[in-house]
């Protein structure tokens, strides 16, 4: 095992309880191999990064992912009470939820499906490729070194295709099933406090509403134009007898009223993508929003026009009544920061490339490397000392802010500076270094061509 920083340390230890102890020291092997390996992040990569090619007994590393038992969602409470440390007293609890579709084929994966690849579709191509979703929930934290906010991911669930639900013979559970899951067990673990959840036109759900309301959560995301919205019923009169009345009349809807919007719509200023300021047409109200057989769900609505006509009308709603429209559209750009986690993690730590067959350590690896990336931003967080110069520039390039590969660019050469180098007495010392480190860290860099 290498000699690891202090605060490696320190970020690890708290998740030694899932294990036992010769478990936990094979799965800090795999997680620093991780870290430190380039390209597939398979367990041989890991492993080779670890300086451990000649291992004999190497089938106790893939043990980890495939037979060991520990409980990912324990690890997943365990990592978010670790993120809520670095989140402001001052700030509420924001939470992110999206899919991911991981690119994955072969004979031996029974979760797959096929699905629509929205980062190869477009609005007149629909692409569609085989692969494994995954629901994934985030937690938004402000970031030293960085202006926008960052997702960082805790909870991330395998949701099996219809197809293989049917072949294993169990009921299929879609999105919103998953979502009902995620919701109660955040719910659980953050007790009585309340929080927020973020997600995109396909978490726009009655039923999720009513769920999010029952678990100290507000629900924040888009909202169909001919969304059906109703006022408030009239007050009954004393001694009617019959079935109360669930909504009043009919609203007109938010599509018949983008032109209103545009002329008699407050004028706001919101933060928006890439840093930018936005200023915007912004027409609110509160109302009923009713589906055939479902109670009505009480919202805030948000119709939003841009002044240079350059955007389409949107609309957006809460279950939080008295949230300001500017904060609805504010946290809603938030949930952006997301798809960028999701892009680094497949750029930076080698998601879609692991090789596991067998359905648990399929379902183990992708949560794992999706909570690597959190576990880097919260070692970083702690060397205060790097923070001014932690973006990577040169002489022609100046990074305005610092990105993650920045941050696993710390990461790894703070394990190498700890584990290679041998501190000497004196400045002047010449830094002493074995020829098997030499040769390991070698391999490593010729690794990075």
């Amino acid at each position: 095992m290498l000699t690891l920083p202090l605060i490696i340390v320190a970020v690890l230890e708290p998740f030694a309880v899932l294990f036992t102890r010769p478990t936990w020291a094979h799965a800090q092997v795999l997680v620093i191999g991780t870290l430190l390996a380039q390209g597939p992040r398979t367990v041989t990569a890991a492993l080779r990064a670890m300086g451990l090619s000649d291992e004999r007994r190497f089938e106790r590393y893939h043990r980890v992912l495939n037979r060991a038992r520990w409980s990912g969602l324990r690890g997943a409470q365990i990592l978010l009470g670790l993120l809520l440390t670095l989140l402001p007293h001052s700030l509420p609890i924001v939470m992110v939820i999206d899919e991911t579709l991981e690119r994955r084929f072969g004979p031996r994966i029974r979760a797959k499906g096929v699905y629509r690849d929205a980062v190869r579709s477009s609005r007149g191509k629909v692409v569609t490729c085989l692969g494994v979703e995954w629901l994934v929930m985030a937690l938004l934290v402000p970031v030293p070194w960085s202006q926008r906010m960052w997702a960082l991911p805790f909870l991330t669930l395998l949701m099996p295709s219809k197809q293989a639900d049917a072949e294993a013979g169990r009921r299929h559970r879609t999105t919103l099933d998953w979502t009902f899951t995620q919701v109660r067990l955040v719910a659980r673990w953050l007790g009585r406090r309340p929080w927020i959840l973020v997600g995109d036109g396909r978490y726009a759900c009655i039923q999720l509403g009513w769920e999010c309301l029952g678990n100290q959560a507000t629900l924040v995301s888009r909202l169909r134009l001919d969304a059906r919205l109703f006022a408030e019923p009239e007050p009954v009169p004393a001694g009617r007898r019959g079935r109360k009345p669930q909504k009043g009349a009919r609203l007109t809807k938010l599509a018949n009223r983008i032109e209103e919007a545009r002329t008699q719509g407050e004028l706001v200023t919101v933060p928006w993508y890439r840093g930018q300021r936005k200023t915007l047409r912004v027409l609110s109200g509160t109302a009923l929003w009713h589906t055939p057989g479902i109670t009505p769900l009480p919202i805030r609505w948000v119709l939003v026009v841009d002044p240079e006509g350059r955007l389409p009308a949107q609309a957006f709603f809460t279950t939080a009544l008295t949230m300001p429209p500017a904060r609805v559209i504010e946290l809603y750009v938030w949930r952006w920061s997301l798809e960028v986690t999701f892009e680094e993690t497949r750029r930076h730590l080698g998601v879609e490339t692991q090789r596991q067959w067998s359905d648990l350590a399929i379902a183990r690896t992708t949560p794992v490397l999706m909570a690597l990336f959190s576990l880097v931003c919260l070692m970083v967080y702690r060397w205060r000392e790097h923070w001014p110069t932690l973006a990577r520039s040169s002489a022609w390039y100046l990074k305005p802010e610092a990105t993650f590969s920045d941050c696993l660019a710390l990461v790894r050469r703070q394990i190498w500076g700890e584990s290679y180098f041998d501190r000497s007495a004196g400045e002047q010392d010449p830094v002493q270094i074995s020829p098997q480190r030499l040769e390991r860290l070698l391999d490593q860099l010729a690794a990075t061509a």
